[in-house]
């Protein structure tokens, strides 16, 4: 008993401000939030670093103790392995808080025309691999928007996006490749397929290797449509935004992919494309008639809370009316709220630190 209480205190005086990392959509919002709480509390600012979300996931789980985060950011829910990879760790006891929704934008240039999108488009443009004339599937061939799409301009593919550590590539493989994917009658059917005879015979007439059966076609379907070219029309661009904005304003032909909140905080150097006939703005995204949307979240170690002074303070300050509130100020940074009851029913389970669940993690 001594020897824990001691353990503790040496826990507690090891960091007296919060760590957060992760998602670098999620960054400027817990910025915010951080900046708010040390003002009004006194406390020290938090220190808030942007890791991308598998970057935060990495870190957040590595373990218990002040050399690790106490907060990651996610623009994406915490993945079955990550969950798993914790709870390895011994953090055991991690409170999921969901605090609100952002639209992925595809976005170029004021200066040059507004892009008109599909999901097929885009599956099209980025995707490794997409079905060629006998429905196999092929390298992907297309240079121009035009051979994606005639009516498209004839322009260059050149898409300036995350790296695969980012929950906004994960999101945007799932939601824009993946949706874009399923407009091919064999690859949807693949994804639905529950039968190994028809997940093979799928396999088969797609041309992908028998090397890469799973006993479930979604996942064989997840594998071959969210895989991104690297032949270079996709340009990674790391996890921070802004260079893509500056990125987009010296190459008008440039596409960029990032969160709607820098959209809106840059909407006087560059435009959102109209994906499916629906512009991302605020009200599309509040109610998803925007197709490539995703909430956002933010995991908390238990085991930190009460140890490193003012995780409880932090949490009441994110949670709050002022802030996440449809009036709130994270709503005027680009955060697009959840509905009440929802807010009411995660700021209940953030008051009373209840643990997630493994049950519904992909």
């Amino acid at each position: 008993m001594a020897l824990s209480m001691a353990s503790t205190a040496a826990l507690a005086a090891s960091r007296d401000y919060i760590s957060i990392v992760g998602s670098s959509t999620v960054y400027p919002f817990a910025t915010v939030v951080a900046e708010r709480f040390g003002k009004s509390t006194g406390n020290p600012t938090p220190k808030v670093e942007s890791t991308g979300t598998g970057g935060g996931m990495k870190l957040f789980c590595a373990g218990v103790g002040t050399e690790n985060p106490d907060i990651t950011n996610a623009s994406r829910q915490m993945k079955k392995s990550e969950f798993d990879l914790c709870q390895e760790n011994g953090v055991k006891d991690i409170i999921e808080v969901q605090v609100g929704y952002d639209g992925i934008v595809i976005a170029n240039s004021k200066a040059s025309p507004l892009m008109k999108l599909t999901r097929k488009d885009l599956y099209l443009a980025l995707a490794a691999k997409v079905p060629g004339a006998d429905g196999k599937l092929i390298d992907n061939p297309y240079k121009t928007w035009k051979e994606v799409n005639p009516t498209l301009p004839n322009t260059k593919i050149e898409v300036l996006g995350p790296p695969p550590t980012s929950g906004t590539r994960d999101a945007f493989a799932e939601l824009a490749m993946e949706g874009g994917a399923k407009k091919f009658a064999d690859l949807k059917a693949l994804k639905d397929a529950k039968d190994e005879a028809e997940i093979k015979s799928l396999m088969a007439k797609l041309g992908i290797p028998a090397s890469a059966f799973n006993a479930k076609g979604e996942k064989v379907f997840q594998a071959v449509t969210q895989a991104v070219r690297e032949d270079g029309p996709y340009i990674e661009a790391g996890e921070n935004d802004n260079l893509i904005i500056q990125k987009l304003e010296a190459n008008h032909n440039a596409m960029g992919i990032f969160g709607y909140s820098f959209l809106d905080q840059n909407a006087d150097k560059v435009q959102g494309s109209i994906i499916e006939g629906v512009a991302p703005e605020f009200d599309t995204i509040a109610d998803k008639s925007y197709s490539v949307s995703r909430p956002l979240y933010f995991y908390v170690k238990k085991a930190h809370v009460g140890v490193v002074p003012g995780i409880d303070g932090f949490l009441a300050e994110f949670t709050s009316e002022k802030a996440w509130g449809e009036d709130g100020y994270l709503a005027e940074k680009g955060l697009i709220p959840m509905g009440a009851n929802l807010r009411t029913a995660t700021g209940a389970d953030v008051v009373n630190l209840k643990p997630m669940a493994a049950e519904g993690l992909n």
